[in-house]
């Protein structure tokens, strides 16, 4: 998956029920030699009473015939790493001064 500047990401996840649905994809990290990605599901308001949206984490695997694939993150201590590295990306990118225009 290649970061494009200025243009929105979107992709179809399959789940394990071969149920689809449309991802944005908002956000890439790297952690401990693994590749994941934090997606918010597209063309639909997901946003919370405070006005955030909540986001899915994903990890870049192999499956048994070498394709990658995206999947959840079950583990309790790597996802809360993982939503850590993210959640500083997103609050570096909001400018929280209301002074500045």
């Amino acid at each position: 998956m290649e970061e494009q500047q200025n243009e929105r990401e979107f992709y179809t996840l399959t789940d394990e029920d071969g149920n689809e649905s449309e991802f944005e994809l908002i956000g890439a990290a790297e952690y401990k030699g693994k590749q994941y990605y934090a997606m918010i599901p597209a063309g639909e308001e997901q946003k919370a009473e405070d006005g955030f949206c909540e986001y899915v984490v994903l990890r870049l695997d192999l499956d048994e015939n070498g394709e990658q694939m995206l999947v959840t993150v079950d583990d309790d201590d790597e996802f809360d790493d993982v939503a850590d590295i993210f959640d500083d990306q997103f609050s570096e990118e909001i400018d929280y001064d209301p002074e500045k225009k």
